[in-house]
């Protein structure tokens, strides 16, 4: 088997249902450049009274409709019904997410370095863009 790379998953949130699949074509952009490869897909949609209905990748119409169909790889078998109702709960009435699990393959060769040396990542956290960029801008004059 080849080296793995880290594994994370996100959720991106889109207020007002207003995702309509814009981000696929930089997702498939990273898949074809083997920088990710995604293991699985779903997706939640919560109404305005808070009803979310929650659907996962192997869903081809609603896949379709959103875009990921196009997306080159063999997602699914991840995430399962206790991650969907997490992610739902957390959901804004009136909003969408997309719920993505994907492998840096930028990262496998690392990865694996530190695993054959003996060593584990004990902690990481992402950084919310805010804060990186208030940072990088250095301090506020006044």
């Amino acid at each position: 088997m080849a080296s793995m790379g880290p594994v994370e998953y996100v959720v991106i949130g889109f207020p007002g249902n207003r995702f309509k699949g814009e981000i696929v074509p930089a997702v498939a952009e990273l898949v074809d450049n083997d920088v990710i490869r995604i293991l699985d897909v779903a997706f939640i949609k919560k109404d305005a009274d808070g009803n979310a209905t929650m659907f996962e990748y192997d869903v081809l119409d609603d896949v379709l409709a959103f875009g990921f169909a196009e997306v080159d790889g063999e997602a699914g078998g991840v995430l399962n019904d206790e991650d969907l109702k997490l992610a739902a709960e957390a959901l804004e009435p009136d909003s969408s997410a997309a719920l993505i699990v994907w492998e840096h393959r930028w990262a496998a060769r690392v990865a694996q370095a530190i695993r054959d040396a003996g060593g584990r990542i004990i902690a990481g956290e992402r950084v919310p863009d805010e804060v990186v960029e208030q940072a990088l801008a250095g301090p506020a004059t006044g």
